[in-house]
């Protein structure tokens, strides 16, 4: 049994469930899109808020954050259909290629143009070939490791201990217990 009721209201009535009925509240329970969310109301600010839609897109698809570019373009469509679209013809045009790039997201297309960057990208660090190092020679010629060595011991000076004070005598013994 599941208590259903997450008040803390004592007056509240609580309901005891077997778990049948998640399903159902599950699907009231869904996601918000970018396009639930309020627009600007002038006509200057809703340009600006695409453009930064965009750019956040633009930023999610290259970090292969999917959630977060799926949310972003559809906040910029939402913000596109309260514009006129004569004023927005370029943003439209960046939306449609970044839609594009969406959707291409798992295809075998997608995978293969990472491997050719991720090929590129190694030939690139790699550089030019090292040249071929000498033959190695054999043990005997070989130095051996050098051993670390060690810290030199501080000078602590003219210091005397008081052995009296510390209950050692010249001519007593240890105490027994």
């Amino acid at each position: 049994m599941v208590r259903r009721n997450q008040s803390s209201n004592p007056r509240t009535t609580v309901v005891l469930t077997s778990g049948s009925d998640w399903g159902t509240r599950a699907a009231v329970q869904s996601r918000s899109s970018g396009a639930d969310l309020p627009l600007p109301r002038k006509q200057p600010a809703k340009l600006k808020a695409l453009r930064q839609t965009i750019g956040v897109i633009r930023t999610a698809l290259n970090a292969k954050r999917w959630h977060q570019a799926r949310f972003g373009l559809s906040r910029a469509q939402a913000l596109l259909n309260a514009l006129p679209a004569n004023l927005t013809t370029d943003e439209r045009a960046q939306l449609t290629a970044l839609r594009k790039k969406f959707a291409a997201r798992n295809t075998p297309a997608a995978a293969d143009a990472r491997k050719a960057k991720a090929a590129a990208t190694a030939k690139r660090l790699v550089g030019k070939k090292p040249t071929p190092k000498p033959p190695a020679k054999t043990s005997a010629t070989r130095k051996p490791p050098q051993q670390a060595t060690p810290a030199p011991v501080r000078e602590l000076g003219d210091r005397l201990i008081n052995r009296a004070a510390l209950g050692y005598d010249a001519g007593s013994r240890p105490r027994t217990r």
